[in-house]
Order: C-alpha cells, then structure tokens, then sequence
C-alpha cells in the first residue's frame, strides 16, 4: 500500500519560513493500494487534508475518513476538502464512538461533529456538504474499508475518547497513534508512561508506525499532562514492539525544521530506524526486511 503524509503537525497549524520542509498543516494521512491511483482511506481531518485533494488529480474522493479524534487540529480541513465537498464525491466518514462510565452515549454522528462544525461556530454543518456524505461512530475493534482491515482501539488522551489504528492490505501494515498520552497509565520503564496493552497490540510488528512525538524529554515534565507522548517514549514503544520503522509525528507547532532535524539526530542507533514525518512524504510498504521502506520527498 502507499501512505501519503499530507499533514503532521500537531495542535494548531504552523506557517512560516521555519517550517517548510516539515511542514504546518495538522495531521491527515492518505493511503492507498498499490493498484490504485488514487487514495480511497484517510485518516483524521486536519488541515491536512486540503492536500488529499492534490492526490486526486481533479476526480472526486470517494472513500472513508476516519477520524481518531475531535480535536480542533483533526477536524479543521474537513470543510476545506474540496475532493469531498463537490456533487460526485462519496465520503463515509466515521468518528469515535462517544462513551461515558455507564456506555456507549447513542449520540449520533453528525450531530456530535456539529458541536463544532455548525453556526455561529462556522457558516455550515456536516450535512451542508456537497456530495454523498455519511457520518457513523466507530466502536473498538476490527473493521474493514475501502479493502483495507483497521484495528481501531482506544489510547490515552486528554479532553474526549481517542482511537488509534492499525491498518493493513494483507501484506503491508502501518499503525497511527497521532494523539497518544501513555503517562496517564502510569510513569512505564523510563518516566514517559506505560506500553500498555493497547499500544503494543497496535504496533507490534509494523512496517510503519506513525506516533505523536510532540515533546523532547527536557520539556515533558511540565506537560506531562497536556495530553501528548515525548519522543523518548515512540522511539521505546517502537523498539519494544518491533516496527520496521518510526516515523516522529505530530510536531510541535513552535518546533522548527532545525529543530526537528537535531530531535532526528538524538534518537539514531536503536533498533528501529528513526525519521520525522514530512508533508508531501510518500510511503511504500511493506517494509519488512526494514529496508524495503522507499521514502520520497
């Protein structure tokens, strides 16, 4: 399968001359089979999604969207993606399934994604948008779409019910854990949280594995609890699971290229070599032997 990174950076959008190779738009991965031209499932809604529009040569998306979560950083491109908001576009679009201590909440879809998306908060709702859209929550578990098999299960994170997934065409297998806060678990070996069940079984074995690295080591004391993973703890976690390869996502906003590119260069010389997730990056698995990986910029 090929894996287009069209947004990787975390909490609020990044323009500037400082960020350009790397890149601000917030998270959205497009991926697609081998056979097909174009991408048929997406993950999360950030402004990165705008560029999944690029990848479709003027045809209409038709596929999923999955959404891990609501924030604001993976909501924002849903209304600006112009593959999706036109009359011949089919966009099934599936969001966590709302839970409380009692249960599953019953909210439905659409209505919950218009707490944001919906006047005053912006001129219109989910429904408003051209095309056939479908909204639908999403429970943990195995799925399938677009003829890929997800694994959806749900991962530590501040302020609303989190997914990750794992996701897979029979011969290729990436995980993504954008938004991932394993210290609400507990500190885990090294002070940064546990591998908890649920991480591991995500990304044991992957050729790719796509994981929130907002904060360095040095800053993640004081934000431990903001809701996101030091890059120390994805380097871990990948090792201990045994990926083909680490992609750093989620980047700061206030991070710069340079700054990326020396975070880079300190986590060399474990097991799983180590990149950070640029816009524009295409991905090509699998990659088992680790060096089946072809990444183009």
């Amino acid at each position: 399968m090929r894996v287009v990174l069209c947004g990787v950076r975390g909490s609020t959008p990044a323009p500037g001359a400082e960020f350009v190779r790397y890149g601000g738009h917030t998270s959205c991965v497009a991926i697609a089979h081998d056979a097909d031209r174009h991408p048929s499932l997406v993950l999360d809604g950030g402004t990165g999604l705008r560029r999944v529009t690029e990848l479709l040569t003027g045809e209409p998306f038709r596929g999923t969207l999955l959404l891990g979560h609501l924030h604001w950083d993976h909501t924002h491109g849903i209304p600006f993606f112009s593959g999706g908001d036109r009359p011949d576009a089919r966009v099934s679009l599936y969001l966590p399934e709302q839970r409380s201590a009692d249960g599953p909440m019953g909210d439905d879809a659409a209505a919950v994604l218009a707490r944001a998306m919906s006047p005053p908060h912006f001129p219109i709702g989910p429904h408003e948008l051209r095309g056939q859209w479908s909204f639908s929550t999403l429970a943990e578990g195995r799925h399938s779409f677009e003829g890929f098999h997800v694994l959806a299960l749900e991962i530590p994170h501040k302020g609303g019910r989190t997914l990750g997934f794992r996701v897979s065409d029979g011969s290729g297998s990436l995980a993504y854990l954008s938004d991932h806060s394993p210290a609400t678990l507990g500190p885990g070996p090294d002070g940064f949280g546990a591998y908890h069940p649920a991480a591991m079984r995500l990304a044991e074995g992957v050729d790719l594995l796509l994981h929130d690295s907002q904060y360095t080591a040095p800053e993640f004391e004081a934000r431990r609890d903001f809701g996101h993973s030091a890059v120390e703890y994805a380097v871990g976690l990948a090792d201990a699971a045994g990926v083909g390869q680490l992609v750093l996502f989620h980047h700061d906003p206030s991070r710069t290229d340079d700054q990326i590119d020396a975070v880079v260069a300190a986590c060399q010389g474990g097991s799983s070599p180590v990149s950070a997730a640029a816009e524009g990056t295409v991905l090509t698995l699998p990659a088992g032997d680790r060096e089946r990986l072809r990444q183009h910029q």
